[in-house]
């Protein structure tokens, strides 16, 4: 019966459930895109940058999410950079097995055959470096230790680099000019996608000794020392040790600061977790204000549904109905409307979803619980709304109700 009445009355009852619907909408759309950006962040953005049970031993955070003062800044660029001998030292002592890269890396332009191209991250490491940030080689190698103990002027390019500068050409054994000095490319990294819609394949890897590290890099200096582990356990473990070794290193006293930094993944996702922690916060606030208007709508509208079938509930009184029958017709009545209204928000707020991840870079991820809470809240705020419409229609004299116009 419930639902006849929302079928034959189909544009009060859609105007009965609107309210319903945007909440449900919003509640499903904002949890879908932040539960998306939530497994984007830690699968996509947090390792491929940083790295999978990794951390980077650097001057001061490259990620920052907090206010950073002038004074603070000012007192980060005096501290020293990350030496050769503090990559070795740390590299020597360090107990827990892990495997490490020194890094380098700096914007260039590279050149080829009258081909340029620009603001290309040239960085400057070890081979190691393609197993810590799981990079495959689609076509040729990757340098030899021999070749970075050498200083070679050998290159790693990344795909889509290798396609604007070669454009249907084999890299492999050609020689790209880097500030008037030639590169041999010995490789081509296989294709990584984008991230948030930048490409991640416009790279070029060489050794950290060849001639180049002077343009990325001053001598014997590092923009930071890579170390990777097997476990997130053994990373902190292995954080715990380097922050012990540089600390012994540096001399510094029980009571100052470190004057390096550590940095893995979670550090680098800080910023993004409180900006999902407000929306997350936010939203019951803005999901309720929806809630609220949709089920006054409902209420109003239920309480005109009883004065146009005072009537009918006589003539139901009349056959015998009771007080809790006539109270029942109409919860289930404001019910079923505000659970339908739930229904259309779900799928419009998964449409509105998706819709979003496929015209953005930005993700969705549908959370179950979501949906769940969605029902709920339609059935609850249907229910809620009823009570009073249906507590008068089950107080109406069947005498007067079946006398009345």
């Amino acid at each position: 019966m419930a639902l006849r009445t929302i079928v034959t009355q189909k544009l009060k009852s859609f105007f009965s459930l609107i309210g319903v619907l945007i909440g449900v909408t919003f509640l499903i759309a904002v949890v879908s895109i932040v539960q998306g950006m939530n497994v984007y962040m830690e699968d996509q953005f947090a390792n491929r940058l940083i790295g999978l049970n990794t951390f980077t031993l650097r001057p001061f955070p490259n990620f920052n999410s907090g206010n950073v003062t002038d004074d603070m800044w000012r007192a980060w660029m005096r501290r020293p950079r990350i030496s050769y001998d503090d990559a070795d030292y740390v590299t020597d002592r360090l107990q827990t097995p892990a495997i490490t890269a020194r890094f380098c890396s700096d914007r260039m332009v590279l050149n080829y055959g009258g081909k340029t191209a620009k603001d290309i991250e040239l960085i400057g490491t070890e081979p190691t470096y393609f197993a810590i940030k799981n990079i495959d080689i689609d076509r040729g190698r990757i340098f030899t230790p021999q070749e970075v103990r050498l200083g070679l002027p050998v290159l790693v390019v990344g795909n889509e680099l290798g396609e604007k500068l070669f454009q249907g050409l084999d890299p492999l054994g050609k020689d790209v000019t880097i500030r008037g000095i030639p590169y041999r490319v010995v490789g081509v990294a296989a294709r990584r996608g984008t991230l948030f819609g930048l490409s991640l394949d416009k790279f070029a890897v060489m050794p950290f000794r060849a001639p180049a590290r002077r343009h990325i890099c001053p001598l014997n200096v590092l923009d930071e020392l890579e170390i990777k582990v097997a476990s997130p356990d053994l990373m902190l473990t292995a954080m715990s040790e380097t922050e012990a070794l540089m600390r012994a290193r540096r001399g510094l006293k029980p009571n100052q600061e470190n004057n390096f930094f550590l940095q893995n993944a979670s550090g680098a996702l800080d910023g993004w977790h409180k900006i999902s922690n407000v929306l997350f916060t936010a939203l019951p606030g803005l999901v309720a204000i929806s809630l609220v208007v949709g089920g006054i709508v409902i209420m109003n509208i239920m309480l005109m549904a009883v004065a146009e079938r005072t009537r009918e509930i006589g003539i139901r009184k009349a056959l015998g109905a009771k007080r809790r029958d006539i109270l029942a017709q109409f919860v289930i009545e404001s019910a079923t409307l505000s659970t339908v209204g739930a229904a259309l928000g779900i799928a419009t707020g998964i449409a509105l979803a998706f819709l979003v991840r496929a015209v953005t870079p930005l993700p969705a991820a549908v959370a179950p619980w979501s949906i769940a809470v969605a029902v709920a809240l339609g059935m609850i705020v249907g229910i809620v709304a009823g009570v009073y419409p249906a507590t008068r229609a089950s107080k109406l004299d069947p005498i007067a109700a079946l006398r009345a116009e």
